[in-house]
């Protein structure tokens, strides 16, 4: 039987497993969006921006670790996409971009709304593909998802052309996906987990440095028993919390610029640093020439290019986290390090992540409460800014995909669209969007999403009138030349989501935090959103100025409580 392209496209993704795809039509997508229209098996969510569909379609992969699927018309619908695009490529997630183009005959001649969409998005996808001929649709379709799903994760996108999306042919489901010059390793090499197990059986102050690889492999259990196996302190990336539990009597907290100074200072004085699925990103490391000068350093990572990129390793491992872990800990012997463990619970005692609850109501506050209130049972989205590094300093995470937030690229905006599509992904689950004032105004638009697909997401806006995070920059590096980031002319929160049919409050005065979160906990028809007041000039701390050592962070003692 004859299938039109667009058709075969609607077939696939329904083999593949797809149930919603999140987009907005144009007029070169009418035939896709004609396909979907037929279709039983998936759900189609309009949403009200190109960027809103790409960070769903991000927010269900980090929920499930299954690809979200978006799609957008030719010219500005297409490069809408690309922040959204750009947010999954670095943090390695695994997505589905579908873009319609104009017909073939006219690609290239400057036709009303054509833009080079692969060009564009050659630097920001895994692999991107435009469909010039309707025989090659189908198998794009199935490489198009195995390469984001397998090896270092990431997005794809398919231009389809219109012309291509209305011609017809008999369509025959690709069976098998042979790819000749894609072949990631799982299984790591033998001799050089042997390697490093020596240095592990050896080592006596050594330090597991964990990131979100952990959480693409599936790895958290295996991660969890190999840290106990060999009595190793754990810290955690950004995107890497979850991974580990947070309540665990091993775990240091996070590292890097505004990590624990335990985590930083172990990193510091070890003596072997086993990297598992974390790439020593800038944010981590802080200067290169001074990071962990002393210690060996095992890397263990699927992606061969991001080993040895940016510090030199002595036992690298290309593979599987969850593969290698295991063999890993078969070969390591049991051990405690309680020398090791005395340093690090003497640095716990001394430099403990601290806020002052005097003045006005303070963010961190609010974290403990929800962190309280909920027992740690909630996937916790998050804008970018400050309100994202207090909730990764005060809201313990035991399980993993359940911190969702833009980690490589901060892209504010991301939350609310992202804990929609967690949302879609989790109907059971309790689902907050953590922002701030600002990163909320820039994505506001999707608020409408969750209302009429009746999604009851928790919205709590930090609210402190200003740029918070650029603010600090200017405060303890600009001598407080506070310049673009006084945002205290803004909507009246409360007054916008009940204008979008969502349930809202305003809250100031800590007494008040409590019964505010307890009531919108009880409202499951509809999103609801609190406005909290919070302290103007609060800072996120221990901070690792840009270009320091990590041992050399700001801490109380060193910049006045607001």
């Amino acid at each position: 039987m004859k299938k039109k392209g667009a058709e075969i496209l609607v077939e696939c993704l329904e083999r593949e497993g797809i149930e919603i795809v999140w987009g907005i039509p144009g007029g070169q997508a009418i035939p896709i969006f004609d396909a979907l229209y037929d279709s039983k098996k998936i759900k189609l969510v309009l949403t009200k921006h190109e960027q809103g569909a790409a960070h769903m379609a991000d927010g269900f992969a980090r929920a499930t670790g299954r690809p979200g699927v978006c799609l957008a018309t030719s010219g500005p619908g297409a490069t809408n996409l690309v922040t959204g695009l750009a947010t999954a490529y670095m943090d390695s997630i695994p997505m589905i971009a579908i873009t319609a183009q104009v017909p073939t005959k006219i690609i290239g001649n400057d036709a009303f709304q054509e833009a080079d969409v692969i060009g564009i998005t050659r630097p920001i996808t895994k692999h991107n593909y435009l469909v010039k001929d309707i025989k090659d649709l189908a198998i794009t379709i199935r490489q198009a998802f195995h390469i984001a799903t397998t090896g270092r994760q990431g997005p794809v996108l398919i231009d389809l052309p219109s012309d291509i999306a209305k011609a017809e042919m008999d369509f025959v489901w690709p069976e098998e996906v042979v790819m000749k010059n894609y072949n990631p390793t799982y299984k790591g090499n033998i001799n050089q987990i042997k390697k490093a197990a020596e240095e592990i059986n050896t080592a006596k102050k050594p330090v597991i440095y964990a990131g979100g690889g952990i959480l693409s492999a599936g790895a958290s259990k295996e991660l969890k028993a190999f840290a106990e196996k060999t009595g190793a302190p754990v810290g955690l990336t950004l995107l890497g919390l979850g991974c580990f539990p947070g309540t665990h009597p091993q775990f240091m907290g996070m590292l890097g610029m505004h990590g624990s100074r335990t985590s930083n200072l172990a990193m510091h004085d070890s003596d072997l640093i086993v990297a598992v699925g974390a790439r020593f990103d800038d944010r981590v490391t802080g200067n290169l020439a001074h990071f962990a000068k002393k210690a060996k350093i095992v890397h263990i990572d699927i992606d061969p290019c991001s080993i040895s990129k940016s510090v030199r390793v002595d036992v690298p491992i290309v593979g599987d986290a969850k593969t290698i872990l295991t063999e890993l800990t078969k070969q390591c012997t049991l051990r405690k390090h309680p020398e090791w463990w005395a340093q690090i619970n003497e640095w716990q005692k001394a430099y403990p992540i601290l806020y002052n609850r005097k003045g006005a109501l303070k963010p961190q506050y609010v974290i403990e409460q929800i962190y309280e209130l909920t027992k740690g049972k909630a996937i916790i989205c998050t804008e970018v800014g400050q309100h994202q590094m207090w909730t990764a300093q005060f809201f313990k995470f035991d399980q993993p995909r359940t911190f969702i937030s833009s980690g490589g690229l901060g892209t504010m905006g991301f939350g609310l669209p992202a804990a929609i599509g967690a949302q879609f992904a989790k109907p059971g689950s309790l689902v907050f969007d953590i922002s701030g004032d600002g990163s909320f105004q820039m994505n506001v638009q999707e608020l409408i999403i969750a209302v009429e697909h009746k999604l009851p997401i928790k919205i709590i806006i930090l609210n402190n009138g200003c740029l918070g995070m650029v603010r600090q920059w200017q405060q303890l590096f600009w001598k407080k030349r506070y310049s673009g980031v006084d945002i205290s002319i803004q909507p009246d929160f409360v007054k916008l989501a009940e204008a979008y049919g969502a349930a809202g409050m305003r809250v100031s005065k800590e007494e008040e935090v409590k019964g505010a979160l307890e009531k919108i906990l009880k409202i499951n028809d509809r999103p609801a959103l609190i406005d909290f007041k919070v302290a103007r000039e609060e800072n996120v701390l221990p901070m690792v100025p840009a270009g320091a050592a990590i041992t050399e962070a700001i801490d109380y003692k060193d910049v006045e409580f607001a």
